[in-house]
Order: structure tokens, then C-alpha cells, then sequence
């Protein structure tokens, strides 16, 4: 069997620890007052154009991770240390730049991923626009040509920012990590969910909790796909985003929903610019967007990524130390995937 490799790379964060502070989320304000701020948020299509293409961020220009096709080292993980990805928690998004393969994270954002998968299914996605592309920061899909602020007429949904997990859904506790740098400053372990990057309670505090679960998370490290929304956090309605670089200030204040396992390198070619806010921007499209599971077989993607609970990545990340014993940021960490053909 022939098999190309990949890693889908995401990098890293710097981290302090203070005193909790928790605030609302940020939304998208028109004002100089806040462009000023340099606040960055992703707001859905129930805003007008005008704020949502308001806000910008002044940031470094990371290095973009791939995803696929990056020339990246090569660390030998056995058979056993693969796990494929589900064809029916796999959303197919086909570009002008290729297809970028997200895999579905149920378990964390239900809701999310049936209003997802429920939008594909109805071909909602063909021909839309990514509409809101910040390099460094996010690709922004789900408006029209015609009108940015495009959206479903479905009802909106809850956030699912957070879940309460149980011992036995197990997250590795790698390295503390600030929750959000903007809205709750204080330190929390991170590490892996079934190869997403996450972060969690400490899962000793299971104990002398009254429900027997934690609050964990899904991180925005680059490649999260994640719902934008109003100031309500419970208005995510179909305009989404893919990170093009680590957000930790979006962390526990937007659903991440899903990852990018295959086209990070059809991410980062998306043009850049913001409709009603970027004169003569010309956005690329969304050609179209489908669940793996309803694809014809000989169009599916047999994408398989290293099982992060494994033995094998256990030894991966002890390659990975420094000369102080210390591991990257879990959004340095590069998780594998390959194709098998």
C-alpha cells in the first residue's frame, strides 16, 4: 500500500501566569475606538457587512503550518499508531486551491457539527465566498458575493465553548497553558484529544466535583474550524472560520467544531481582504462542501492521523524535549497524518 505523510503543524504561545480575569467576548465595532483596541473577533452573518469587516489585528506573520505538503521531518510512527478518520465526521470543502478535509469533533461541539453537516447536506456552502480572510489570523467562509452578511435560515444555535467530560474521555495534561490571554488569565493543563489539540481542569479535580466531570476545551491553534457569531454567544448561525494562525484569544469564547487534517497549504492561499471594507477585493469561493460519508468512494480521502493516546506519540514527544526536559507549545507539537492509496 502507498502512503504519503504529512504533518498538520500548528505553533506557539507564549504564557504567563496572573490573577483570573474573566469578560465578554469581544465583537466586531465599527468605531475607531475599538479598531484602536486592536480586539480581534469573528462575527456571523446576523451583523451587518459594515461590522464585520471592522475589526483587524496588528500580528507577527507566523509561520503557516501545511498540513500537506511542507517539507517537514520525519519521525517513524508503526502501523498501530494510526487511527483513519470517519467519512461521516469529515466535512469536504472544495476550493479554488484545492480540498481541505476537516475532521468533526462530536464529542465536544454536537450541535455544531449537526448544523454543519445539516448545511453541507443541503449544498448551503456552493458557491459562497470566504469572505473575511486576515493573513496570520483567520479565513472567513459562508458569505456572498452579493452580501457578506449571508447566513441560514435556520434557527440559531447555543454555544458549546466548553464541555464537562469525564475521567474515562481522556485528555493528556502535557503543560500549563493561560486559558485566554484576554478573558481568563488563569492557568489550566494542556495537551491532546484524540489528536486535537485541547485543554482541560486537571482531571484529579473529577474527584471533589458534584457531577464527577471537568470543564475542557478545544484550542485554536492554526487549523481549528470554529463558528463565528454576534456579541450572543448563543447566535452562531452557518458563517464559519479556519484559523491561519494560533488565536488563543478566541479560546472557551468560540465553538470549535472541528480541525483540519488534509489542505492547510489550500487554507493559507485563500485570498486575503475583507468584502466591504478592502476596495477591488475579489474573494475565492467555496466551491462546494460535502460529508465525507456521502461521497462517492473512489472520491474520499483515506486519512488516517497518529493516535495522539498512543505509545508510539508518547516516545514522539520525548524526541521533542529541550535540554531542560521541556516540550513546544501543544500548538508547536506537530501531530502526522498520511493518505493511504
Amino acid at each position: 500500500m502507498k502512503k504519503s505523510i504529512w504533518m498538520a503543524s500548528v505553533f506557539a504561545l507564549s504564557l504567563t501566569a496572573s490573577a483570573c480575569a474573566e469578560e465578554p467576548a469581544e465583537t466586531a465595532d465599527a468605531s475607531a475606538e475599538t479598531a484602536d483596541s486592536n480586539a480581534e473577533a469573528i462575527v456571523s452573518g446576523a451583523t451587518s457587512s459594515a461590522a464585520n469587516a471592522a475589526v483587524q489585528e496588528t500580528v507577527e506573520e507566523p509561520e503557516i503550518a501545511d498540513g500537506g505538503g511542507m517539507d517537514q521531518a520525519e519521525y517513524f510512527f508503526p502501523d498501530e499508531a494510526w487511527r483513519a478518520i470517519d467519512q461521516e465526521n469529515a466535512l469536504y470543502i472544495n476550493t479554488e486551491h484545492g480540498m481541505i478535509v476537516v475532521e468533526l469533533a462530536p464529542e465536544f461541539a454536537p450541535i455544531h457539527v449537526e448544523r454543519m453537516t445539516t448545511l453541507a447536506r443541503q449544498n448551503f456552502y456552493d458557491y459562497l465566498v470566504w469572505h473575511r480572510v486576515l493573513d496570520g489570523f483567520v479565513a472567513q467562509g459562508g458569505g456572498s458575493r452579493a452580501n457578506p452578511a449571508h447566513s441560514t435560515d435556520l434557527p440559531d444555535i447555543p454555544a458549546e465553548f466548553t464541555i464537562r467530560r469525564s475521567p474515562d474521555m481522556q485528555i493528556s495534561e502535557l503543560q500549563p497553558r493561560m486559558v485566554n490571554p484576554r478573558q481568563d488569565t488563569r492557568m489550566a493543563p494542556s495537551g491532546f484529544w484524540n489528536s486535537f489539540p485541547a485543554a482541560t481542569e486537571p482531571v484529579a479535580q473529577s474527584g471533589i466535583t458534584a457531577d464527577g466531570r471537568v470543564t475542557s476545551w478545544l484550542l485554536h491553534c492554526t487549523g481549528a474550524a470554529s463558528m463565528a457569531r454576534t456579541s450572543d454567544p448563543n447566535s452562531a448561525g452557518s458563517q464559519f472560520y479556519i484559523t491561519r494562525g494560533d488565536a488563543e484569544h478566541l479560546n472557551t469564547q468560540y465553538t470549535v467544531w472541528g480541525r483540519v487534517r488534509h489542505g492547510m497549504d489550500a487554507v493559507n492561499q485563500i485570498a486575503i481582504g475583507t468584502m466591504g471594507q478592502d476596495l477591488g477585493f475579489s474573494p475565492d469561493s467555496i466551491i462546494s462542501m460535502r460529508v465525507g460519508s456521502d461521497l462517492p468512494e473512489d472520491e474520499r480521502l483515506n486519512i488516517e492521523v497518529v493516535d495522539t493516546n498512543s505509545a508510539a506519540f508518547a516516545d514522539y514527544l520525548e524526541t521533542l524535549r529541550n535540554a531542560d526536559g521541556m516540550l513546544p507549545d501543544v500548538c508547536a507539537i506537530p501531530v502526522h497524518t498520511r493518505i493511504s492509496e
